[in-house]
């Protein structure tokens, strides 16, 4: 059996560093924002290059967080990708602004630069660029359309911590970097935890109050907030994991680039789109992704062979039906159907071997060769 994640396998690599480190939690009596948290806090702004970072409850509520700080309400308009998780666009729900979607390149799945600036209008108050896959958006564009027309940008950098944009992290580039520990992350925890990461003080500490029921004090609230604190357990294990993160990524980076050769010593390019990586950008490969036409008879022949695939992702949101009343219909965005339709995650982790790399790809040369066969009868 190969699957698309093995656990398991990354904390017996790290066993008695993370025992040693929730022995010493467990020991010490503290659960919420403790030592653990503000230490590691501290860790993510240098790993990001950034001056600040916020630990909060999930990726999710560090993007709604972040909104909320930005002063985002009902009336304003916040453009995204439609091809992404839904956690991008709940937190725009969730603080009452309306959705706007932009078109992906499907080069990279990215949200495209140009199909951005076609969607801004007088309402429009913020982009959030998501960087699928961990590979980063293109930066400067989206940034100088941000500065053009007084806009704030948002990062959701939930599946590219650690990746880069001209040497430079992602998380840095805008008002505001979201990022999601979720365990299946490159750098997760054993439950739910997220960060936000900002170079503006203002921010900061806007999103500190948030987190704690809209105080700065205990029992005294000065705006209206919720709970979202990142506790001091996931703290400390991503602690522990951070340290293997770079090294962790690289061997990602490795084993993407392995896939790549053997799909081309096979050739299989012309049946197949693998990953491109943009001039510029360190990809940090969350998912290595390609293209078939045959995807889910593909997904399906993979899965009867014990290799354990992933779809990232099958719906885009605009013809979600949580999404009904935006009224956006097939066709609007259609890269992102396109994208929909034929993705297909392959098995990708640090653990895992080139000899199930091999494996994969036999596999798949193997249903290309039987549907090839088929199709000329």
């Amino acid at each position: 059996m190969i699957p698309l994640l093995d656990l398991k396998k990354q904390y017996y690599s790290i066993k008695h560093e993370i025992d040693s480190q929730l022995k010493e939690i467990f020991e010490s009596g503290k659960f919420i924002l403790g030592p653990q948290v503000k230490s590691f806090e501290k860790e993510i702004a240098n790993f990001c290059r950034v001056r600040y970072s916020i630990g909060v409850g999930s990726g999710s509520d560090a993007l709604e967080l972040a909104l909320r700080a930005l002063g985002i309400k009902e009336g304003d308009e916040v453009i995204t990708t439609p091809f992404t998780f839904i956690a991008t666009t709940e937190a725009v729900a969730q603080v009452g602004a309306k959705i706007v979607f932009a078109d992906i390149d499907l080069n990279t799945y990215n949200i495209d630069p140009l199909e951005i600036e076609k969607k801004i209008t007088r309402k429009t108050k913020a982009i959030i660029p998501v960087h699928l896959y961990g590979q980063p958006c293109e930066m400067d564009a989206i940034v100088k359309l941000a500065r053009e027309n007084n806009l704030f940008v948002i990062e959701d950098c939930a599946q590219a911590i650690g990746a880069e944009f001209k040497g430079k992290r992602v998380g840095s580039f805008g008002d505001v970097g979201c990022i999601s520990f979720f365990p299946g992350k490159n750098l997760g925890g054993y439950g739910d935890g997220g960060i936000a990461v900002t170079n503006d003080i203002k921010i900061a500490e806007k999103i500190k109050i948030l987190r704690v029921h809209g105080s700065k004090n205990k029992y005294f609230h000065l705006i209206k907030g919720r709970n979202s604190r990142l506790d001091e357990i996931q703290a400390g294990i991503l602690r522990v994991k951070l340290k293997y993160l770079n090294s962790w990524n690289e061997q990602r980076k490795e084993r993407a680039r392995f896939y790549d050769e053997l799909f081309l010593k096979n050739r299989l390019v012309n049946k197949i789109t693998l990953p491109k990586i943009i001039k510029d950008v360190k990809h940090v490969f969350h998912l290595y992704v390609i293209r078939i036409k045959q995807r889910d008879k593909l997904f399906d022949f993979l899965k009867s062979k014990k290799i354990f695939a992933g779809i990232h992702y099958p719906l885009p949101l605009h013809l979600q039906r949580v999404y009904t009343e935006l009224k956006f219909k097939k066709g609007d965005f259609p890269n992102a159907e396109l994208a929909a339709k034929e993705v297909i995650s392959l098995p990708l982790y640090p653990e895992v071997t080139l000899k199930e790399i091999n494996s994969v790809v036999e596999a798949i040369k193997d249903f290309l060769v039987k549907t090839y066969e088929r199709e000329e009868k």
